[in-house]
């Protein structure tokens, strides 16, 4: 999504307030008068408790996001702002990502979102193929699970120089979803079998043959989950369009 680490940022902002609000109270305390506090430390001190509820719904809550690539079409579409559930898959520290209550884990289907392994300034959203243990395998634009093939049926078909593909209806167990797939492009790098370890996640794009996903940089770490998505709240590409809410809604 954006090459900003705003966890962290956020985090030293509140720590930076925090200590100059803490360092006011000690004043005061000592002092026993009424201690005017300068400009600096008056501002950290009403802004400190801002922050840490920020903070604090941030980490452990609901996050927003924006999406900037169409790699989770049909689901999702360049601009859709979506809230992330930071609760789902347990409580986790910011900025490390450790998990210090469970709560549950992700399975096949859900939404994603997750630091990108070896550049974990980065957030990538994408669908969970597979989990611990699984045998994931991709070929011809099919995936099989252990052995047995995610159910895929054509809902709708598009043909044109500009716009040759085909969405289908994903299954597997209760879970549906629609991918979308280039009529045009096999992509036979894109292709293979892989063994998921133990804290490890495979994922890929709705959008299957337009993105950068486990079957092209391997396994998500358990430890850079930041959450699932699992509501649109709003569309707006930037500031040469309006927003719209026509597509506000839950996430499949």
């Amino acid at each position: 999504m954006m090459d900003i680490n705003f966890p962290l940022v956020l985090v030293v902002i509140t720590a930076i307030t925090g200590i100059f609000t803490l360092y006011y109270k000690i004043r005061k305390s000592k002092l026993r008068v009424d201690y005017k506090p300068n400009a600096i430390v008056d501002f950290c001190r009403s802004t400190f408790p801002v922050l840490f509820i920020v903070m604090i719904i941030r980490s452990f809550i609901v996050e927003p996001y924006k999406i900037p690539s169409g790699s989770m079409i049909p689901a999702l579409q360049i601009g859709d702002f979506i809230l992330v559930n930071k609760f789902n898959y347990g409580l986790r520290l910011p900025v490390i990502g450790t998990n210090i209550y469970s709560v549950g884990a992700p399975k096949f289907g859900d939404v994603m979102v997750f630091k990108q392994p070896g550049k974990e300034s980065i957030n990538f959203i994408k669908r969970v193929i597979g989990v611990p243990g699984d045998i994931i395998s991709y070929n011809n634009k099919v995936f099989y699970i252990n052995g047995v093939a995610v159910d895929k049926q054509l809902a709708n078909h598009t043909t044109g120089t500009a716009n040759n593909y085909s969405l289908f209806d994903e299954c597997i167990a209760e879970s549906c979803h629609q991918i979308q797939t280039n009529n045009n492009k096999l992509n036979l790098a894109a292709e293979g079998t892989w063994k998921v370890p133990d804290n490890m996640y495979f994922v890929a794009g709705d959008n299957r043959d337009n993105s950068h996903d486990s079957r092209f940089w391997g396994f998500v770490p358990d430890k850079n989950i930041v959450g699932k998505a699992f509501y649109i709240w709003m569309n707006w590409k930037g500031f040469t369009s309006l927003p719209s809410f026509s597509n506000n809604g839950s996430i499949r």
